[in-house]
């Protein structure tokens, strides 16, 4: 048991998950302690994520709280192992704290849902789309813009590396038909939308201005699931802060809530089932029709 640095926002999680596990069993903090050799402080900086818990503690608990799932004791185990660092932390020194929580997040994330509104989502983001979103973010608060452009493009490497993830992503339509990069920056990120669709691991869907209903929510947000539902996170951006939620209502409720937007958008990208079924509409139709806008 050691105290740790700066906690990261997977720590702080984790530590959530045991006080919610230890909660639920009905047992007090100096019960749990006892159970382990440890006094109702530590057990309550442990859950605060300040402190490191060994694994056969944490086995202890685990079992003392009735955790009987192998999935969901072997994800928390290994955010437990967390020491917050990988290769974002070559960046800490340049960054806001909220970029690195949300790099670890996507590390470790198994699937990405990603609903977005009035952007591409930075994952799918070309290096002129993103210049051009950083452009005049410096007059607003002080940051490194150069470092934030290429943290983004790092970020990006999760979409091909091992062990694969799995990304869905629903765009709204305005996203893309918005013209502040420029038509030839547009042209380039609308190209690269088609051609990472091909990804086996990648999905992109269009929500039109034409669709059927009311979309279920407004704002945009990422679901990311570990591989274990239950210890999902939903990440949620505010003019002043990030959020970020995992109790359950909330993965219960952005879970519905993804799904839905996906039914109601267009079918997926892809340019095999487009050329088959040319009388249908779909996210490729839509993405190649706002291409020819650009052009004329």
């Amino acid at each position: 048991m050691a105290y740790k640095g700066p906690i990261s926002q997977r720590q702080r999680r984790f530590g959530e998950e045991l006080q919610r596990l230890r909660a639920a069993a009905g047992m007090s903090a100096p019960e749990a302690g006892a159970l382990v050799g440890m006094k109702g402080p530590a057990v309550s900086h442990t859950e605060a994520g300040r402190i490191t818990l060994n694994p056969e503690r944490l086995e202890i608990w685990l079992d003392a709280y009735g955790c009987t799932d192998p999935v969901f004791r072997a994800k928390i185990a290994d955010m437990g192992r967390s020491n917050g660092k990988g290769w974002w932390t070559e960046s800490a020194d340049r960054l806001p704290t909220l970029l690195l929580d949300l790099a670890e997040a996507e590390h470790d994330a198994a699937l990405i849902d990603n609903f977005e509104t009035f952007h591409v989502p930075g994952l799918l983001q070309v290096p002129a789309y993103i210049e051009a979103i950083y452009e005049d973010a410096d007059q607003h608060r002080k940051l490194d813009v150069a470092a934030e452009i290429d943290f983004r493009k790092q970020r990006q490497r999760i979409l091909t590396d091992l062990p694969r993830r799995e990304f869905r992503f629903v765009i709204h339509e305005t996203a893309l038909r918005m013209r502040f990069p420029g038509d030839a920056a547009m042209r380039e990120q609308l190209v690269h939308l088609l051609e990472i669709s091909e990804l086996p691991n990648v999905s992109i869907q269009v929500l039109p201005f034409t669709a059927a209903k009311k979309p279920p929510y407004t704002s945009q947000f990422v679901f990311l699931d570990p591989g274990a539902p239950e210890l999902s996170t939903i990440v949620v951006d505010h003019p002043s802060h990030t959020e970020y939620l995992g109790d359950q209502r909330s993965i219960e409720t952005y879970r519905k809530t993804f799904n839905q937007l996906s039914e109601l958008a267009l079918p997926p990208v892809s340019t095999a089932q487009s050329l088959a079924t040319l009388s249908s509409r779909d996210s490729w139709g839509l993405i190649r029709h706002l291409l020819y806008l650009l052009q004329t």
